[in-house]
């Protein structure tokens, strides 16, 4: 379609997160992708103790590629603010991103759609671990408004609880508890109302965590996943369904764990996947045919017009 060529274009990038650095980088790609097809695109540094509103004025865009990541990025805030400016923006709306951020709002969301999800429960401000006491290991604890598995522990060791519920608590949002599942840990991209891909994740360390994602070299990544056609199905269907439910626009990337049953659970559903020489999704899209600068461009044509 390349219905912004004729128009300018921010890349939004930076901001004020925890994954600020990762931004920038998604950021970088995304901006030297849009000008190598021609169009015009501007980067915009959303830097911490700074005032967004004129930077986006001052760059006089037409439409905003968010790469933000994080707190104020994908939560809803930047889209809000974005549409009290009259300016569209690519990425989920406004409350389909808060609820995507928010994993304990996700989990109410699966749970209400009747999608499987691992068995979670909520750390009240006020509660310790002795609230905990009878949760089975190994267990997940997890800051609920943090993503790149930031402030995440798998808790093995049942005096090692403590430890991870104050890790949690050093970030944003609620600390949640999750079942452990056992298995592959497999995610689907899906772009424009289909499911394109989807690719395996075997990293060296026990978990995929930041360092994993972004820092190390020796995480293993399988594309297309190597799953059977009952589970490609599965997992078709649960992705897209998991997508609508949220109320994602555009794409998303939905993140699972499957047993050696073949069972499937749902992770989160990630309105913003990150677009660096590490990410998943990029990686899915190249064995669809759809190479780096095509994705870019595919995506911003998923922003509203008005």
């Amino acid at each position: 379609m390349n219905k912004w060529l004729d128009k300018r274009v921010g890349v939004l990038m930076g901001g004020l997160s925890s994954e600020r650095d990762v931004s920038l980088n998604t950021g970088k790609g995304v901006l030297e992708a849009l000008l190598e097809r021609g169009y015009t695109a501007v980067g915009i540094d959303w830097r911490p103790e700074q005032d967004l509103i004129d930077p986006l004025r001052d760059a006089n865009v037409d439409v905003v590629w968010n790469a933000l990541h994080g707190t104020y990025g994908e939560d809803g805030a930047i889209q809000g603010l974005l549409t009290c400016l009259g300016i569209p923006c690519t990425g989920a709306g406004i409350l389909a991103s808060a609820l995507a951020m928010d994993k304990v709002m996700s989990k109410r969301i699966f749970d209400s759609n009747g999608l499987p999800t691992p068995a979670w429960r909520v750390l009240d401000d006020d509660e310790g671990v002795e609230h905990v006491a009878d949760w089975p290991l190994p267990a997940v604890v997890k800051p609920a408004l943090e993503g790149s598995s930031v402030g995440v522990t798998i808790v093995r060791e049942r005096e090692h609880m403590a430890e991870a519920i104050a890790e949690a608590r050093k970030y944003e949002g609620q600390t949640l508890v999750e079942a452990f599942v056992p298995g592959r840990e497999v995610c689907a991209a899906v772009l424009a109302k289909e499911v394109i891909g989807t690719c395996e994740i075997r990293p060296a360390t026990e978990f995929y965590d930041y360092a994993a994602k972004y820092q190390r070299s020796d995480t293993v990544y399988t594309v297309p996943a190597g799953l059977s056609e009952a589970e490609q199905a599965s997992i078709d269907e649960l992705s897209l369904a998991a997508h609508k439910a949220i109320g994602c626009t555009g794409y998303s990337r939905v993140d699972f764990r499957l047993t050696d049953a073949g069972e499937l659970s749902i992770l989160e559903v990630n309105t913003l996947p990150g677009m660096t020489g590490t990410s998943l999704l990029p990686k899915i899209a190249a064995h669809a045919g759809i190479d780096y600068p095509e994705l870019c461009v595919r995506i911003l044509d998923t922003a509203p017009s008005s």
